[in-house]
């Protein structure tokens, strides 16, 4: 149990290590953080400003409850059949359909398209905020065949003139505002032109199809709430008069269409109805007429009580059947004959006609003349019926016809919103800001991530090599080198660091490298110390020479030794020419008494890299060189040897051999781990035993933990 424990806590201590190592990359890179999110603050500000505001107008309409044309006239009992609730998604439908948005686009003449010309990405933005925008209205434009969905070009000129071009530069067309162009096929017709002298737009003639389709794209209808029947239409667009408009005239269109739709029932069945009165006119003239004829030749012939409650009764049949007929063609417009309502008008009518056959079957029973007096009295009376009964449906379709408004209200009309809609500035601005906030802190931990330059010594010390030292990061160093480049130093004094500030962070860490020197070269073959390194740029001359100043100034005389004859660098540390040196030494060229500089400083000498040699590891190999180190090690208390990078060539293997004590030079946050651990092997594939490590260039950084924790350096003099 306790061994899960003490696991659990170190799964826990690790994920604490690496949350506070990833909160510590976000505070060094806290200045890439900022920088981005500043940024992109900017960016999404300008953004805000100079995007075109996109206004919103809106309409609102009610669609109520509408029943059939003819449900009114058919009676209680079929108004429930005819009854009809339009959806809201039929209607949003009916309202973005082209039948209704064409009309405006004819209307407005949308299938023109007319922009004015600014500079890119920003011209539009600073017309707008400098109120010098350009503006064209054109009333028509039209174009030959061929030309369709080409751009053109129209150039302004003076007083009012303007010239158009088209996709090949050539004039097509000149005219002047107000006034109809017409040439070869082309007319264009510009009603109102803002804009100076020089000044061009785009013109394109699209198809009407293409015009509806963005029309559609701008329009927006919903439903407000949950079966209301209350439309809500929205449209946008940059020019706010211009938007008000298109919607208020949408709207209308849709109220005219359903008013036309609704009175064209109407006028469907009034015609029908109209059809029909000729004919029942003529045969109660008919029927009429055979009545009186029959009357005045049997000296009108009276109905006996019981013939008059057979008319009576055979009139009622008549009149519900002429009924059901008028009912029926109404419903044969609407529903099949399987229909129930269709079925159940069916069932009625063969009960009437039933009911008829009973009614004629007792008239065959009253006598002759009677009975054809009924028949005639029965004839006028049930024209007369029909005819009055289409009489008055005429009326009532023309009176409906007449009153018709349909089953849609506008109840506010078209009107824009002060206000743009679009760009939503504040928005804007923080979406950027966050975007820049997290796209620094991405690159900053993905720097990190990529990033596998060791930073805390117990990696180094972990592969079986001890530090030394961490020398941190002279600020005063990198004036130096500023200096040097403007050749603003002219002496080694001016140009060492541990001369220039002996107090600084940097020489006090190889104060105490010399100190552990002291006890490391004890044991060493000779007094002979190398410094080596895996790449370039590390800063082994920089820490070659500052040791040996150090040493120097402890009274130890010093020699150091540049052994890059390739790229050697050490005699910049000094202010020194590098025309005679070690390799003129090891050619045979000079004595070596003659290409050491003495005295550079007090108790240091120094041996620069000379003229660069074509062979640079044969020389090192020659007998002069370790006849050099013989000598040199007996007339001075140290040797100080700076060599080439041992990965990129062999030299420092080489010296190594000679050199009593090696150390290897790493740059914080530069150098991996493997690669030192590789230096290290290589070394020792060369017999060359390293004795320690120094890691220069060290960096207070949050991420690290021990970047941080040599401040305790700044206990030093003034």
């Amino acid at each position: 149990m306790t061994q899960q424990t003490h696991s659990t806590s170190s799964v826990s201590n690790d994920d604490e290590i690496d949350l506070s190592k990833l909160l510590g990359h976000l505070v060094d890179g806290k200045w890439w953080i900022i920088g981005f999110t500043a940024l992109f603050a900017a960016m999404g500000v300008a953004f805000a400003l100079l995007a075109t505001p996109i206004y919103k107008a809106d309409a609102l309409i009610q669609v109520e409850q509408k029943e059939g044309g003819m449900s009114s006239l058919l009676g209680e009992g079929a108004s429930d059949l005819f009854a009809s609730d339009s959806s809201a998604s039929t209607e949003i439908e009916l309202i973005r359909s082209r039948m209704v948005l064409g009309k405006t686009v004819d209307k407005y003449n949308l299938t023109t398209v007319a922009e004015p010309n600014y500079f890119p990405m920003v011209g539009k933005g600073l017309a707008r905020l400098t109120g010098n925008q350009n503006s064209i209205a054109i009333s028509r434009f039209e174009i030959p065949e061929g030309y369709d969905s080409q751009p053109f070009r129209l150039n302004v000129d003076a007083d009012g003139q303007y010239s158009l071009f088209n996709s090949d530069d050539v004039r097509v067309l000149q005219g002047q505002v107000g006034k109809a162009a017409m040439d070869d096929g082309f007319h264009l017709f510009v009603a109102d032109l803002k804009a100076d002298k020089g000044d061009t737009f785009t013109l394109s003639k699209i198809s009407r199809l293409r015009a509806i389709r963005a029309m559609q794209d701008r329009l927006s209808v919903s439903e407000r709430g949950k079966q209301t029947g209350i439309l809500s239409l929205s449209y946008q667009g940059e020019d706010k008069a211009r938007i008000e408009k298109v919607l208020s005239d949408i709207a209308q269109n849709y109220f005219m269409q359903n008013v036309k739709r609704d009175a064209a029932e109407a006028e469907k069945s009034l015609a029908f109805l109209q059809g029909h009165l000729p004919g029942v006119k003529a045969e109660l003239t008919t029927a009429e007429n055979k009545l009186n004829k029959f009357r005045q030749e049997n000296d009108s012939v009276d109905l006996s009580m019981e013939a008059k409650a057979s008319l009576d009764t055979m009139l009622s049949v008549e009149k519900q059947l002429n009924e059901l007929t008028f009912k029926e063609s109404e419903l044969a417009q609407k529903f099949t004959k399987e229909h129930p309502a269709y079925l159940s008008l069916l069932d009625k009518r063969k009960t009437l006609l039933g009911e008829k056959k009973r009614v004629e079957a007792q008239t065959q029973k009253l006598p002759k003349t009677q009975r054809e007096v009924l028949r005639l009295r029965r004839d006028v009376e049930v024209n007369q019926a029909i005819y009055v009964q289409l009489l008055n449906k005429v009326q009532e379709l023309n009176i409906m016809k007449a009153s018709t408004v349909g089953n849609v209200r506008i109840i506010d009309d078209a009107q824009t919103y002060e206000l743009p809609v679009k760009p939503k500035k504040p928005l804007i601005a923080v979406i950027a800001t966050l975007l820049g906030g997290m796209i620094g802190v991405g690159i900053v931990l993905l720097k990190a991530a990529f990033n596998r330059g060791v930073e805390n010594p117990d990696d180094i010390e972990a592969i079986g090599l001890p530090v030394y030292a961490s020398v941190p990061l002279s600020s005063m160093q990198q004036d130096i080198e500023k200096k040097r480049q403007k050749k603003e130093i002219r002496t080694a004094s001016e140009s060492l660091l541990a001369s220039v500030n002996p107090a600084d962070l940097s020489i006090e860490a190889l104060r105490g490298l010399r100190t552990s020197l002291h006890f490391a070269m004890m044991e060493s073959a000779n007094n002979v110390l190398m410094f080596s390194g895996p790449s370039p740029g590390i800063g082994k001359s920089f820490v070659s020479a500052n040791m040996a100043g150090v040493l120097a100034k402890s009274g130890q005389r010093v020699l150091v030794i540049d052994s890059d004859m390739r790229k050697g660098f050490l005699h910049h540390q000094f202010s020194l020419k590098a025309d005679q040196g070690l390799s003129d030494c090891l050619a045979g060229k000079s004595e070596r008494e003659a290409v050491i500089h003495h005295q550079v400083l007090e108790n240091l000498d120094v041996l620069t890299r000379g003229q660069v040699p074509p062979n640079p590891s044969e020389l090192l190999m020659h007998p002069r060189f370790k006849a050099l180190l013989e000598w040199a090690s007996e007339q001075y208390d140290i040797v100080i040897i700076d060599t080439p990078p041992i990965l990129a060539v062999t030299d420092a293997a080489i010296v190594g051999a000679h050199a009593g004590t090696t150390l290897l030079v790493g740059r914080f946050g530069e150098n991996p781990v493997k690669e030192i651990e590789v230096t290290k092997q290589r070394f020792e594939q060369a017999g060359v035993n390293v004795k320690g490590f120094v890691l220069n260039g060290v960096v207070r950084k949050a991420s690290s933990t021990y970047g941080g924790n040599y401040g305790y350096y700044n206990y030093s003099y003034q």
